[in-house]
């Protein structure tokens, strides 16, 4: 693949690319490697001829993120260990909850879902696709698409405190 055609594709995906990464991640820095690998990978190895660049990128974007969980996997147990025993409270650290972050809340909400369903909702809210153009990301049917969105939006409904909810006493 020529040089001006990876530009091309770069300058045309590389910032959706980074949100949807990003919404997997949760770390720039990582974001911004996987994105870098993918378009190293690209110069060193051309795809196949793409049909649908958009599709073959989200999917080998999605792929670089897997490979980057599985890589990581063993470190983040350990530091999930070492950062449960640093929080633990001591009697002596009491504060005042501080009031809540609705833009926190959300973060940790989608975070807190799978991964599959997390991808598909970036996908649909923020990148407008469609459930048909989401299942060829990772090769799954257009109903398993929807079933994951509907899925994560019943677990946030549940997450998430709901606006009612919060009357002045």
């Amino acid at each position: 693949m020529p040089p001006e055609s990876i530009a091309a594709l770069y300058d045309a995906h590389a910032p959706a690319l980074y949100r949807f990464l990003l919404s997997l991640t949760g770390s720039e820095a990582d974001t911004r490697d996987l994105l870098q690998d993918l378009f190293i990978k690209l110069v060193r190895q051309p795809a196949p001829a793409l049909t649908d660049p958009q599709a073959w990128l989200f999917r080998s974007a999605r792929n670089g993120f897997i490979d980057l969980v599985r890589r990581n996997a063993h470190r983040r147990g350990v530091m999930s260990r070492y950062e449960a025993e640093v929080a633990s409270p001591s009697p002596h650290d009491f504060s005042p909850p501080a009031a809540p972050d609705p833009t926190l809340a959300i973060a940790h909400a989608l975070a807190g879902l799978p991964e599959e369903q997390r991808a598909v909702v970036h996908l649909k809210i923020w990148e407008n696709l469609t459930f048909a153009r989401i299942a060829e990301i990772p090769d799954i049917p257009a109903n398993t698409a929807a079933s994951r969105y509907r899925y994560a939006m019943d677990r946030l409904r549940q997450t998430l405190p709901h606006p009612a909810s919060h009357h002045a006493s």
